[in-house]
Parts: C-alpha cells; sequence; structure tokens
C-alpha cells in the first residue's frame, strides 16, 4: 500500500506531478493538512503562509501545464530553517531579538530552490541562533520528537528534523555548525547531510560560527538528499567562502558509484559513553558493508579528544563578533526600559538574548579578551589544524568513515539540564564541522523503545557523490526510511 502523499519521497512525488496524476496544488493541500492536524503536538514551525504556499504550488502547476517545469524541485514543498532568508517572511532565529523582523531578501540557496521549482513553505523552529543540541532553546517553546513527543528532535535544527519525520513538508533545510543536521536527523529517523565546508552558500544565513556554519538537506531517502543538494550546491559571489567546484549530478552518480570502498572504523567513536543499542545498530551496518566486499579497516584519530574543547572556543569565539551587531539600535529587540544609550544596549541584549546564547557569547568574549587569546582562540585554531590533519591522514587508506551519529538517542524534554552533559551529544559530529568535511546521517535501526539510531558516513572533502553513494548502499538493503512515526 502507497504511502500516504506527505510520507512520500521527493522522487517518486515528482514521477507523479509529471505524468501528471498528481498536480502541486493537491499535493501541498495534502502537506498543509497534515501539518494542521500533527503541529498542535509537534510544534515544528515558528509561522505558516499557507496563502503563500498554495500560491507557489498552482503557479508551478502553471509552469508545468505550459511545458516550462523549472527543475527537478517542481511543485516540492520544502520548509526552511528560520535561520534561512525567505524574502517577506519572518526570521526570528527563534529569539526575542528578531522576534519582529520580516526578511527582505532571499538567501541564496531559497532563490536556488525557487529557481529549482519548489514550493517554500514555513519557517521552522530551532534553538536560538542554531546554538543547542535539542530545540529546547527556541524562544517559541520546544519542538517535539514525533517518534515520542516527551523526548527533543534534536537541535539545532530540530525543527527541520521533526516537520520532515512527521510528514509537515516532503524536504526540508537545516544548518550545521557542530552537528546541528547529523544529530537531529538520528533523532527523528530521517536523511541529514552537512555538505563540505564552502559547497553550499552561506549569503543569507544568519551567522552563529561562520568558521563551521554550513546549510544542508534533511530528506527521507539518499536519493532526494541528492536532488536537493544538486539544486542548493554551487559557487556564490556573494560568499567569499564560497568554494568554486564543479557540481556533479550527484542523482545520476548514485547509480554509477557501486564500491567496493575502504570504510574505516575510527576506534575513538566506540568507546566510554557509546548506547549499547546504538552500537550495536552500527556494528550491524557494518558487518553490512563487509558483507558486500568493503575492506574495513581501524584508524585512529588521536586528536578527537580535544575536539569538544577545540569546539566550543572557535565557535563561542565567533558567536560573540557574530551576534555583537544585535545592539538595539540598528535593528532586533529594543528595550523600552533603558535610562539611558548605555543602558539601552545592556537592557536590549539581556532582555533579547536567552540564556544559553547569553552563555556563549560570555565565553567567546573571554577566550577574544586581552591576555587570553594566545592562550584559548590561537591554540584552538592550531589544535583544529591537527585534527583536520587526522581526518586527512586516515583518507590515505580509506575512502570514508563508518561512527554512530549520536552516543544516545533522543532523550526527554527537560532531562538534560547541565550544559556540558548537552555539549556531549555531538561528541562525534564536531570533528567534521571543524576539519570543514561532508558527513550524513542515515537511519540504521530503532531501540527497543522504538526510537530511531542513526549511522554517520563521513566523506572526504567535495566528495559529496561518493559520500551519498556509499549511504544509498546501505539504505537500498535496509527499509528503515519506510517507517514512519503515528501521531
Amino acid at each position: 500500500m502507497p504511502a500516504e502523499l506527505f510520507h512520500q519521497s521527493i522522487a517518486d512525488l515528482s514521477a507523479q506531478l509529471s505524468a501528471g496524476s498528481l498536480s502541486a496544488v493537491e499535493l501541498t493541500k495534502a502537506v498543509l493538512a497534515r501539518t494542521r492536524a500533527v503541529e498542535p503536538s509537534v510544534h515544528a514551525f515558528n509561522s505558516c503562509d499557507e496563502a503563500d504556499a498554495l500560491a507557489q504550488a498552482a503557479a508551478s502547476d502553471a509552469r508545468r501545464a505550459a511545458g516550462q517545469a523549472a527543475g527537478p524541485l517542481e511543485g516540492i514543498p520544502i520548509g526552511l530553517k528560520d535561520v534561512i532568508a525567505v524574502k517577506d517572511q519572518p526570521l526570528t532565529a527563534s529569539s526575542k531579538m528578531l522576534a519582529n523582523f520580516v526578511s527582505p531578501y532571499d538567501a541564496t540557496v531559497t532563490t536556488k530552490l525557487r529557481r529549482a521549482g519548489a514550493v517554500i513553505w514555513g519557517r521552522l523552529n530551532c534553538d536560538e541562533f542554531a546554538m543547542g543540541s535539542s530545540t529546547e532553546n527556541s524562544a517559541f517553546g520546544p519542538t517535539c520528537n514525533p517518534w515520542d513527543v516527551t523526548r527533543v528532535p534534536g537541535g539545532s535544527s530540530g525543527g527541520s528534523s521533526a516537520a520532515l519525520a512527521a510528514g509537515e513538508a516532503i524536504a526540508t533545510l537545516g544548518s550545521d555548525t557542530g552537528g546541528s543536521i547529523r544529530q537531529p536527523a538520528a533523532f527523528c529517523g530521517v536523511v541529514g547531510i552537512k555538505p563540505s565546508y564552502g559547497l553550499i552558500s552561506r549569503y543569507g544565513l544568519i551567522a552563529y560560527a561562520s568558521s563551521l556554519d554550513q546549510i544542508g538537506p534533511f530528506t527521507r531517502t539518499v536519493e532526494d538528499a541528492a536532488i536537493v543538494l544538486g539544486a542548493i550546491a554551487g559557487h556564490d559571489e556573494r560568499d567569499s567562502t564560497s568554494f568554486k567546484a564543479e557540481i556533479p549530478d550527484y542523482r545520476a552518480e548514485l547509480g554509477r558509484r557501486r564500491g567496493p570502498w575502504r570504510l574505516g572504523i575510527p576506534k575513538e567513536y566506540f568507546g566510554e559513553g557509546l548506547d549499547p543499542e546504538i552500537g550495536a545498530a552500527v556494528e550491524k551496518a557494518i558487518a553490512f558493508y563487509k558483507a558486500q566486499g568493503c575492506e574495513i579497516r581501524e584508524v585512529s584519530l588521536p586528536h578527537t579528544q580535544y575536539c569538544l574543547d577545540t569546539y566550543y572556543i572557535i565557535a563561542t569565539a565567533e558567536a560573540s563578533s557574530n551576534l555583537a551587531r544585535y545592539d538595539g539600535i540598528r535593528y532586533g529587540h529594543r528595550s523600552k526600559n533603558a535610562k539611558d544609550i548605555v543602558d539601552l544596549y545592556f537592557q536590549s541584549r539581556a532582555e533579547g538574548f536567552g540564556a544559553e546564547v547569553k552563555r556563549r557569547i560570555i565565553l567567546g568574549t573571554y577566550v577574544l579578551s586581552s591576555g587570553y587569546y594566545d592562550a584559548y582562540y590561537l591554540r584552538a585554531q592550531k589544535v583544529r589544524t591537527l585534527i583536520r590533519r587526522d581526518f586527512l591522514n586516515a583518507y590515505r587508506e580509506v575512502d570514508a568513515l563508518i561512527t554512530p551519529t549520536s552516543p544516545i538517542p533522543a532523550f526527554k524534554i527537560g532531562e538534560k539540564s547541565d550544559p556540558l552533559a548537552m555539549y556531549l551529544c555531538d561528541i562525534y559530529t564536531i570533528g567534521v564541522n571543524l576539519a570543514g568535511l561532508p558527513g550524513i546521517s542515515v537511519p540504521c535501526g530503532f531501540t527497543a523503545s522504538g526510537l530511531p539510531i542513526g549511522l554517520q558516513l563521513i566523506g572526504q572533502p567535495f566528495q559529496e557523490a561518493n559520500l551519498l553513494s556509499i549511504a544509498r548502499a546501505y539504505e537500498r538493503a535496509h527499509d528503515w526510511n519506510s517507517k514512519h512515526p503515528k501521531l
């Protein structure tokens, strides 16, 4: 029995749209109805503009009728994390600081989605300014995991992962600074890819840590990830960190690259703190690749133990600099209680930012302050170079690495009140951002209590085509992506 429209893949829906057995308006209406039905339980969206989505869908149908279908995402409703600019739509970063801000322009990825024919749908909840691992830090309240609404969907892109898992969008975009696509993808049982740094333009993305941030898609299947990635990747002159690389047809490459591959198992990722059920699921995935003829090697990433410390120095330092612009003067929240200009700065930032954002600004300001810059920030940058070198040395022996995505499954809302315990949730993902590498999380099973488990594959720089093919080989032999939460 075919899945409901809102649970089907881009590839399947595009075939129906092309054949004329389905219209973009019908598909969009199905997604809107599903959203109205489950959103009170999930809270994936900060805002929705149904009229705008239906107008885009009608325009898509008109283009198709005229033989002018725009591209591979024609008529597909795609939701965007509320840190990615969409013209004339709210852009809040889930913060009181930007609660009333409306974007005057489109991000580059938004423009590219429109050119590919996508229906841009809704503003998805996240941790405030993308700082968090659970989407509990949002000023608009937490998002719930569709598999168990008492649990978190992961973060910071929790709204993006939850909306997709719940059928409130056909695909979504998020941002990943230290695991914020891959970890929520694992928690919600969907596919999430963090591309190589520089592959996708950051123009129009609200900055958290500029040398780490990267936009990427959440999808139901690896094939869908290849489709969306192909639509949004490419050089952009408006982003000085954008890399000039030839973008292959990622979807076509899935059929051409069949392995076998040399796959590395980093011994540092399978030690203390790994949930036994997750470890067992990942070991089964490794056994699958071995049975397919892949060469499995143990490798070492010796500086892994410094990843967490290095990340939280660099990320908070860059956050402190990036968030200095939110001062109550130029734009953003302005306090009505200030007594003078100096007090206006203090009061506006105190009222506009949440606790976690303040914590990271304070940490970042400290490590950048006079007398501490060399001891913390400069040293962290040197260690970052060593971490990247570890990965590149491993790639002399293997094509990609296999690890768990998260050491634990989705935890209960409110369970992790200690910031350090929360930070440890990203222990397997932050190294990828520090090294600027591509990483993908694909579903690889469920715990005994029915919570999704994610398998992380880490690829070589700008070798997304190979990474997607390795992930697709596993996905095709398993049916994890065909299972959906019962809301």
